[in-house]
């Protein structure tokens, strides 16, 4: 793990911007492909278990929502004090970054037991809810189990991966994801194949590896001869700091939570016109994508702590070139994923399953909720964007426009048209929809750049950290 001094922030505003990128999105997009292959790790062994298979998969297919919410969560605190910590280390107030970091294992904590507690009284009304029926049901109930009684330490780990990288630390932050996904990767065959534990090995195997890394995470954070540091004492809820990093954090958590609104709909559409084997086939479709869309979002992570220091440092020449040149890169990375779901998705599908009718469902899902995905990239990186330069309300719109106000209507409209294929195109419309409006506010927020000297005081740019 790299070393650390009390100067290594400043590089952010002075380091060629090229330069900079590399350095932050590189372990950034590493980290999240690995994080999305141990998603991906998880369902093609489940897919593959004898007999039931196809079920399982649909079974955690079902779970996604659930999660999404879980994942909502830990980006109300982790994703707002990322940002919070990014500006202050830009305004070089170590001592207000400190404080937040407290605040994230205090909210995290507090957040994580309550949601588990909850969500595990009502398991099986919510997991029907999602979409599981008898046969899919208990593959569901297995799985969910296991991991919302490891939520609160996913929420630590994450909320603490992220802050590690955007305190300048990103090698760290993606040698903790890789030991997680590497071992994970070891332990699923042998929980679920050797010991015979079916799904349930690999929600303890995910479970198991994410409380060795949030172990480590907690030695890192304690060194006192790091800027960055918990302080004592180590619990402190400043609700002041809680309101402001909440805040920042709603627009990705409102983004979270209606992707479990648009699984939820998904779900229930693909059951209605196509049965268990739909959801299952949205489960493979979704887990391949979010391949590509988790590295946008390393390429995501090297320009938060660059544009975030840069605009707390009131250099607008050079968050506008974060910005385009993360923009150019997102796009050739969901052109690809284009390409290989027009031209070739029955090998991304089989990577999942043998089951011939599965792979006939999937396939023909993967080529059409991807047909505007070339264009993706745009609306994935300006909503970050805004994110990171603490400008909430546009962040939120940015964030809620494509799946709620785009997409949820046409996932309940087009399947009475066309049925299961109406739920797949609904996909690609949004998508379109979304970068055109996503083209149009980063485009005004650039004239108002325009009109600044580096150095001036943003007033005209609305609301941002203090």
């Amino acid at each position: 793990m790299e070393g650390q001094t009390a100067a290594a922030p400043t590089e952010l505003g002075t380091l060629k911007i090229s330069t900079l990128l590399r350095k932050f999105a590189v372990p950034g997009i590493i980290a999240q492909t690995a994080a999305s292959l141990y998603n991906m790790v998880d369902s093609i062994y489940i897919g593959h278990i004898p007999d039931v298979g196809p079920y399982a998969i649909s079974g955690l297919a079902v779970t996604f929502p659930l999660m999404n919410i879980s994942i909502a969560l830990g980006t109300l605190v982790g994703v707002g004090a990322m940002t919070m910590i990014s500006i202050l280390l830009g305004q070089k107030n170590y001592g207000a970054a400190n404080k937040v970091l407290s605040n994230v294992l205090s909210l995290n904590v507090i957040i994580g037991v309550v949601f588990t507690v909850v969500a595990i009284a009502f398991l099986d009304p919510i997991l029907r809810f999602f979409g599981a029926t008898d046969n899919t049901l208990p593959f569901a109930r297995d799985y969910m189990l296991i991991i919302l009684l490891g939520n609160t330490f996913t929420h630590l780990l994450h909320g603490f991966n992220g802050i590690i990288r955007s305190s300048g630390h990103p090698k760290t932050a993606m040698g903790l994801t890789l030991f997680t996904v590497i071992s994970n990767a070891i332990l699923d065959p042998v929980f679920i194949f050797v010991f015979g534990l079916g799904i349930k090995g690999a929600a303890l195997a995910t479970v198991f590896c994410q409380i060795l890394a949030l172990i480590y995470t907690f030695r890192f954070l304690a060194d006192k001869k790091r800027f960055l540091h918990f302080p004592r004492p180590i619990f402190q809820l400043n609700w002041r700091i809680a309101k402001q990093s909440m805040a920042i954090g709603l627009g990705p958590f409102l983004m979270n939570l209606a992707a479990c609104l648009v699984a939820l709909f998904i779900n229930q559409q693909l059951l209605r016109y196509g049965g268990d084997l739909a959801i299952g086939s949205y489960g493979i479709v979704n887990r391949f994508t979010m391949l590509f869309v988790m590295i946008c979002m390393g390429f995501n992570q090297g320009l938060q702590p660059i544009a975030g220091y840069n605009y707390g440092a009131r250099q607008y020449k050079r968050v506008k070139e974060i910005f385009v040149l993360t923009l150019k890169w997102e796009l050739l990375i969901t052109v690809l994923c284009f390409l290989f779901s027009e031209l070739f998705p029955e090998v991304a599908v089989r990577l999942f399953t043998n089951d011939e009718n599965l792979v006939q469902m999937a396939s023909k899902g993967l080529r059409l909720m991807n047909a505007g995905f070339a264009i993706v990239g745009v609306g994935i990186v300006t909503s970050n964007f805004f994110q990171c330069l603490g400008m909430v309300k546009t962040s939120i719109f940015l964030s809620l426009s494509r799946q709620l106000i785009f997409l949820l209507p046409l996932i309940y409209t087009l399947p009475l048209l066309w049925q299961e294929t109406g739920v797949w195109i609904s996909f690609p419309i949004s998508d379109v929809v979304s970068a055109i409006v996503s083209i149009i506010l980063v485009a005004r927020l650039f004239r108002k750049f325009d009109k600044l000297s580096d150095g001036e005081e943003p007033t005209l740019l609305g609301s941002s950290v203090k």
